[in-house]
């Protein structure tokens, strides 16, 4: 019998060593308690090591599960508790700790039923609670995550038909409630009508479907407030009786109306609310290609003396006088018809199905809405007046380029009879019944852009008194070779850009180019280029994200870049002007103005843009050895820019007189004939690359 016992007792210790548990054995009545090897070893102790004493356990204990540990002994002793159980940790012989489930209960009581001895075994814990500490830290990252992006989670067991939304679902559908669960068919009296059918389709995903299914869709809150949201569902195999369906909500409502936002700006004008050139030339040629729309009307409206109400009551008087005009046009115009803001002070209209008659009365109201234009209550009685062309489009093959032309003839025949008054086209409107050279001249010059026959040009900017190579500065000029080989001079190209809403996109072309070609002579210090800006290019609310892409891939630096901008560019768009020049100058890009001195508003320019050089209008420095006034006006001219620290160049310097009396009136750069005729850019910059060299080896 005692060798069974001998056998018995190495059998359950080589199954606790097996096992990994420590056991433990309290004798009450004495206070002796027994600790395993096993216990000993799970410490890093050897048999023997560690004395048998009731409170060995509790001095190994950490010092913040003690108290812990002792309730629950105490408790399941005082029998509130069946047995022990309880987590805690032990101080290891190296002196990290180990987690141990510790389970035990009492196994012997005296006659009365008092507790006598009490045994229990103690099982190493440590990785289940490392792997619990990073769970735990997932899923706080997962919480952060899902709070940072607004998202709420939801499940439906399909087996219990039970519903389940988190605090974040509940607020996005502006549910209160304290508890998670929901009814099965609560979600379903929150979907828009419109939206319900295919909602609740995208909302069931078969049994045996591994993907997720994605859903926008809309829901109407109980206070009736219409929200946009994102849902992506998953089948959940094995969970529950019949599997789960698994789900995030998102709120998108800022999303969508900010995309409504883009959508909006990207077809309309930012000033008046119209159609902007592009959204309305897509709009006619679709109207134009539907045979039930015709005939239709097409409309060309111009301001007449729009610059001089700029000029006498200020750019806020005018940027009023355009949303009262664009709101009295939609006024006039039956449903059908469309007006857009083209750039400026130039609108269009299009109306289906419109006949003479309806045109004509058109016509009218949209002079009357014209000349009524609200300027402000500080305005005195300047006027606002209207010329206005009308086209028709009978034929579906007619191009959209055609019928604007036509009607932007027609308003020149009624500017040309006075103003404030409406022209219809026809043959005779135009002289020598060139009815759509504008408009051929167009095509040739999108055409030129893409085959090479749009050329680049330069015209050198001269420190008076110094050698050019001192500065390098060229001002960059297009010019336009026909497929005959005769160049078209800018005079003429150049106002049918305007005219068709070319100018932004020939700037762009020019830009581009000339930075992907010379690029690395600027990088050089070779030559620094200036570009000319139209005021459709100023309006772009793009430009400087071309403008920043042209630079980055070219590597030219952009203190070796300049932009000139003219009053009149400036005047069609005071506040897109006026924020090009301070992102140019955020930028280190130079801004010179143009045409100084020929409107009336050039001053007030001066003052508002903080640019770095001016560029007197020719017209004061052509005569200026024989005209007193001339002088006078471009020494003043010159004082007050020295006196701001802008730099000054007279345009249109064409002889050696000219050029001392600048030179005498403290006027630091020119640019004319007498010191550089236009040559192409690709010469200049050779010229130039040249001479930089030549300076590096000697």
């Amino acid at each position: 019998m005692a060798d069974d016992k001998i056998l018995k007792g190495e059998f359950w210790a080589l199954a606790l060593d097996r096992a990994h548990l420590g056991l433990w054995d309290w004798n009450l009545s004495t206070g002796d308690c027994y600790y395993s090897p096993t216990w000993a070893k799970m410490l890093g102790y050897a048999e023997g090591e560690l004395a048998n004493t009731s409170d060995l356990w509790l001095k190994l204990t950490h010092p913040d599960d003690r108290e812990r540990a002792q309730q629950s002994g105490d408790r399941h002793i005082a029998g509130l508790t069946s047995s022990i159980e309880t987590e805690l940790r032990l101080k290891h012989k190296d002196g990290h700790w180990v987690w141990v489930l510790d389970r035990g209960g009492i196994v012997e009581r005296d006659a009365e039923g008092r507790p006598l001895r009490l045994m229990g075994v103690q099982t190493d814990i440590t990785r289940q609670k490392e792997a619990e500490a990073e769970l735990a830290q997932v899923n706080i990252r997962i919480r952060l995550a899902l709070a940072a992006s607004g998202t709420g989670i939801w499940h439906f067991d399909i087996g219990t038909q039970k519903s389940y939304w988190d605090a974040r679902t509940r607020e996005i559908f502006g549910l209160v409630s304290d508890t998670d669960e929901v009814t099965a068919g609560l979600w379903h009296t929150y979907l828009h009508p419109d939206d319900k059918e295919a909602t609740e389709r995208a909302h069931l995903p078969p049994p045996d479907s591994q993907g997720v299914t994605a859903s926008q869709y809309r829901i109407i809150r109980r206070d009736g407030e219409i929200r946009h949201v994102e849902s992506l569902v998953r089948f959940i195999a094995g969970v529950g009786s019949a599997g789960q369906i698994l789900g995030t909500v998102r709120d998108i409502t800022q999303e969508k109306k900010h995309a409504a936002e883009l959508a909006f700006a990207a077809h309309h004008d930012a000033l008046t609310g119209l159609l902007n050139r592009a959204a309305f030339d897509q709009l006619l040629a679709e109207h134009i290609g539907n045979a039930g729309r015709l005939p239709l009307a097409v409309f060309y409206v111009d301001l007449d003396y729009f610059k001089a109400l700029n000029d006498y009551a200020g750019h806020a008087a005018g940027d009023l006088a355009l949303k009262s005009v664009a709101a009295g046009i939609l006024a006039c115009l039956p449903a059908s018809a469309h007006a857009a803001r083209l750039g400026g002070d130039e609108f269009a209209v299009l109306v289906p199905n419109c006949d003479d008659a309806c045109a004509e009365t058109l016509a009218r109201a949209v002079l009357v809405a014209v000349r009524n234009a609200d300027f402000g209550s500080g305005v005195g009685s300047r006027r606002l007046a209207a010329s206005v062309g009308i086209a028709f489009v009978h034929d579906s093959t007619m191009t959209v380029a055609d019928a604007l032309a036509c009607a932007d003839d027609a308003c020149y025949a009624a500017k040309a009879g006075g103003r404030d008054r409406f022209a219809v086209f026809s043959a005779e409107t135009v002289s020598g019944g060139g009815v759509l050279n504008a408009a051929r001249l167009a095509a040739k010059l999108v055409d030129a852009m893409e085959d090479g026959r749009l050329k680049l040009y330069g015209q050198e900017i001269h420190r008076l008194g110094w050698p050019w190579e001192d500065s390098r500065h060229v001002e960059v000029l297009a010019r336009l070779e026909g497929r005959s080989g005769r160049m078209i001079p800018p005079g003429q190209f150049m106002p049918v850009a305007e005219r068709f809403g070319l100018a932004s996109r020939l700037d762009r072309w020019i830009v581009s180019t000339a930075l992907a070609r010379h690029g690395e002579a600027m990088r050089s210090g070779a030559i620094s280029l200036d570009f000319n800006l139209s005021a459709q290019t100023l309006s772009d609310p793009q430009l400087w994200d071309f403008v920043d892409a042209a630079i980055a891939e070219s590597g030219a630096p952009p203190s070796a870049i300049g932009f000139e901008i003219t009053e009149t560019a400036a005047v069609t768009n005071f506040d897109a002007a006026e924020q090009f020049v301070r992102l140019a100058r955020e930028r280190h890009c130079r801004v010179s103005l143009d045409d100084f001195g020929a409107g009336m508003s050039s001053f007030e320019y001066l003052r508002r843009f903080p640019i770095d050089a001016i560029k007197i209008d020719g017209s004061f420095v052509e005569h200026i050895t024989t005209s007193h006034f001339d002088r006078e006006i471009v020494a003043a001219i010159a004082r007050i820019a020295r006196s701001v620290g802008a730099a000054v160049v007279a345009e249109k310097v064409e002889e050696k007189s000219a050029l001392d009396i600048l030179q005498g009136m403290g006027v630091a750069y020119g640019q004319g004939y007498f010191l550089h005729r236009p040559e192409p850019l690709e010469a200049i910059v050779a010229r130039a690359t040249g001479t930089v060299a030549h300076k590096r080896v000697g």
